[in-house]
């Protein structure tokens, strides 16, 4: 047994220059981890609540409070466990906290803690953490195919578009390093094609590009003019991801989009995002309904769940519960991994393998308020968990996380890749591309 020595919190700050919460857990023999809790802007309302101070310092968004549960009753509590045993931990802490949503102790101090903890079990076996986690849970580790945002919407970009992110994925790559070789080219032929429409107005809260388009339909037109202006055909070695976060402009089965003016219940949203379908080389789809419209979801999943990967965020919130629950309704095909929304380690590799059973995708995603903490990139890596979704290719907390993937390929080598998934080949092999 290698007993945790010490837990410590400190405030550091994320990419939106808000406070956060930074982790160090110590062992008996000096070994450290060290992990970052994110945060999100569009958030399901049954996920993790990061607890903040409220006031008016800092906007009510500091962190003491949960300073206080890190170096108050978890510190305690953890002293002398087995760092190397994750889920009993994970148990000590949830135990503290009997909150569905992580209030008390706040799911900013639980995620910062757990990930931490496992950074010292990583770092005690003197591994590289996806070679830990690849052993800790018994996977098989292989390089993820990245989701990257080209234009950031909803949330993310003061709701200039009503969809939250338009992305690419290359599951024609050879490797990661030329999937980051064809995002990069089409990146910037974007930002060229929306600069010399005077369609750019900055860089949204990921990294994408901030559109000032008239229609949500118009920045699929110009995504797919990006990718031919990068020399590609688009459905050919790449294709496009939408997180359609519908939860923030829909309740209760009735939607608005505010660019267009334009008011529809579910069956209305279903139809035109079936339409989008048709005539995009769309490979993967988010939160396409609202986290509260379940018949929405289980008729968009029974007319589309066979051509393409349908990803449950706020509506499974990292909960296996949730992921089971789903997969009983046939509503959703994967599921979209974020630590922080569960609020441990545990609850997240619970939900990663609810998923595989199901036969269902999976997507390790990061935040809209990011760091430097690279931990996602080995989490994928470590569980061979198919794809990671971090943001743009803008921006320093987006890119770490890249970067990292591009040095566990030299650690793990190039041809661990792993391309696409049955969902993305139906478009990617189909000739509508």
């Amino acid at each position: 047994m290698t007993a945790i020595s010490s837990v410590r919190g400190r405030r550091v700050w994320d990419s939106r220059g808000n406070p956060t919460v930074e982790v160090d857990v110590v062992l008996e023999n000096g070994v450290l981890g060290r992990a970052i809790a994110p945060s999100g802007a569009s958030r399901g309302t049954r996920e993790a609540i990061d607890l903040r101070d409220g006031g008016d310092a800092l906007r009510g968004k500091g962190v003491s409070r949960a300073l206080s549960s890190v170096n108050g009753l978890i510190s305690g509590t953890l002293q002398g466990m087995d760092v190397t045993d994750q889920a009993a931990v994970d148990r000590a802490i949830l135990n503290l906290d009997s909150s569905p949503l992580k209030d008390a102790l706040g799911g900013n101090a639980t995620v910062a803690t757990s990930m931490a903890v496992l950074h010292a079990a990583a770092a005690y076996a003197q591994k590289p953490l996806w070679r830990y986690v690849a052993d800790h849970y018994g996977c098989t580790p292989s390089l993820p195919l990245p989701e990257i945002q080209i234009f950031g919407g909803g949330a993310h970009a003061g709701r200039r578009v009503d969809i939250q992110d338009f992305m690419i994925m290359v599951p024609g790559a050879r490797n990661f390093d030329e999937v980051m070789e064809v995002t990069n080219e089409v990146y910037f032929a974007a930002g060229d094609i929306m600069a010399s429409r005077g369609k750019l107005a900055g860089v949204a809260d990921e990294g994408g590009w901030w559109p000032m388009f008239d229609s949500n339909e118009e920045a699929l037109e110009t995504l797919v003019a990006a990718i031919e202006k990068a020399g590609e055909k688009p459905g050919d070695r790449v294709v496009i991801s939408l997180d359609i976060a519908a939860s923030e402009f829909g309740q209760n089965g009735k939607y608005r989009l505010a660019l267009e003016d334009r008011d529809m219940d579910s069956g209305a949203l279903i139809d035109m995002l079936g339409g989008w379908l048709d005539a995009y080389p769309i490979a993967s789809i988010e939160d396409p309904v609202g986290e509260d419209d379940k018949p929405g979801m289980i008729e968009f999943t029974r007319r589309f769940g066979d051509r393409v990967q349908i990803i449950g965020d706020d509506y499974l919130v990292t909960n296996a519960a949730l992921v089971n629950e789903a997969v009983a309704d046939s509503a959703c095909n994967a599921v979209l991994i974020k630590v922080n929304q569960a609020g441990t380690v545990s609850e997240s590799i619970d939900t990663f393998f609810a998923a595989r059973m199901a036969g269902w995708g999976a997507v390790v995603s990061a935040r809209s308020g990011e760091t430097e903490d690279a931990t996602i990139s080995h989490l994928s890596t470590g569980l061979g968990g198919g794809q990671l979704k971090v943001g743009s290719f803008q921006r320093s907390e987006r890119m770490v996380k890249w970067n990292e993937c591009l040095r566990i390929q030299d650690e793990l080598g190039a041809e661990t890749f792993v391309g696409g998934n049955p969902m993305m080949a139906t478009w990617w092999g189909s000739e509508r591309g």
